[in-house]
């Protein structure tokens, strides 16, 4: 048979590339599911890396949310039927950090870190309160707190309380902050000091807080310098908030003690921003030098004498660092009466003969104002002992009375 050999050639070539092609397509398909696999590997071990990183952390945020919420709230009361005073006594159990009280009677006490202290308060008046206690967790947010409430139960009135009759207008200071409806922060360090080159910066409520029932001002020390700026301080005012012309006025309050402070408790004409000071009246109900002790003053100031000129006095008072004492003022159309205590017990008395703007400008109204001011003309004139700061004035309440007929 004869044999074609170019044909026989080109079919074995043929053949041959068609071997080759089943190679390659095997070969590649072999190579592809390698590498597959070999990604998936990879997979698998990107997936065990990254769960070995997010599983302990999950298990960290269990055990925190768990924490927060390890805890409950307690407490304890005792009554003693005898004065009508009831004492409290925190029984939470757990890990938190904060407590808060509200006592039923309008008396409350804002977030705490003093779990352990004991508070005794006083119901005069019979009648049912419902007292509760918030405890705050370690996440100190709303969500994360615990409340428990009683009920206490007042059977009698206490037959030694009289209820102040009479009485106009209080801050008692027994709510959780300082009552932004009362009172207004003035802040900076004023002109020239105040008027008075004072040295300390008047703060935004950071030196003013309300602790178990009594607003406390507190002067701190900035630095050593002695210059305006070294201290901060609290000046609170009750302009264009609660304003008074008349009556029987009382403040009790414990004061600051040491060289340099200058606490104050005193009132402004409301005009002032029409008529300036002094045309406008200062009634000075108490002031306190640190480096005079034991002695209080009380001054009136307007264009018929102001500033070392003032018509004033003073008074010996041996407590008054050491304990709460009431300053008073019986405002009337005659005169202002000022005292210590009881309105027996006369600091001074402002009464005119004859009246007239310039020495009589009491028939307006006047705002409060209560400060600790640190050096100035009065305060400083002895130096100032920077060892004693911080220092405190403490008030327990302010009080407006009408007048008796």
């Amino acid at each position: 048979m004869l044999i074609n050999t170019k044909t026989h050639e080109k079919f074995s070539l043929r053949r041959s590339v068609s071997t080759d092609s089943r190679l390659s397509v095997f070969l590649h398909c072999n190579y592809n599911h390698q590498l597959l696999s070999e990604m998936n590997t990879f997979y698998n071990m990107i997936k065990l890396v990254v769960l070995s990183l997010i599983l302990p952390a999950c298990l960290s945020c269990s055990k925190d949310d768990s924490d927060g919420t390890d805890y409950s709230a307690d407490f304890s009361f005792e009554l003693d039927p005898t004065t009508n005073q009831v004492t409290f006594t925190n029984q939470s159990s757990g890990e938190y950090l904060y407590v808060e009280w509200d006592f039923g009677n309008d008396q409350s006490i804002g977030k705490s870190t003093d779990k352990d202290k004991v508070h005794s308060i006083y119901y005069p008046e019979k009648g049912e309160y419902d007292v509760t206690l918030k405890v705050w967790g370690v996440l100190n947010t709303s969500a994360d707190t615990k409340t428990m409430t009683k009920m206490v139960t007042i059977e009698t009135d206490d037959p030694d309380y009289v209820n102040p009759e009479g009485l106009i207008w209080s801050d008692e200071f027994n709510t959780a902050t300082i009552n932004s409806a009362n009172w207004t922060y003035e802040i900076g360090h004023g002109d020239w000091g105040w008027g008075n080159n004072e040295l300390q910066y008047y703060t935004n409520g950071d030196n003013a807080e309300i602790i178990d029932g009594k607003l406390v001002l507190t002067a701190k020390k900035v630095d050593d310098n002695k210059t305006q700026g070294s201290y901060t301080s609290t000046r609170m005012i009750s302009k264009g908030k609660q304003e008074f012309t008349y009556g029987r006025i009382e403040v009790r309050a414990k004061l600051p003690s040491g060289t340099g402070v200058w606490p104050a408790i005193w009132m402004l004409g409301a005009n002032i921003g029409q008529v300036g000071w002094p045309a406008c009246g200062e009634i000075d109900i108490m002031e306190y030098v640190g480096f005079e002790p034991d002695v209080v003053h009380a001054t009136v100031h307007c264009n018929a004498g102001s500033g070392a000129n003032g018509n004033g006095s003073s008074k010996a008072l041996k407590t008054g660092e050491e304990a709460f004492h009431i300053y008073g003022l019986i405002w009337t159309e005659a005169s202002l009466t000022f005292y210590v205590d009881t309105p027996d017990n006369v600091v001074h008395v402002y009464a005119p003969a004859d009246k007239n703007e310039n020495n009589w400008p009491f028939n307006k109204p006047h705002f409060f104002i209560m400060n600790i001011a640190v050096g100035g003309t009065w305060g400083g004139s002895h130096g100032i002992d920077n060892t004693i700061f911080p220092q405190t004035m403490e008030i327990d309440y302010v009080r407006v009375y009408e007048l008796d007929d």
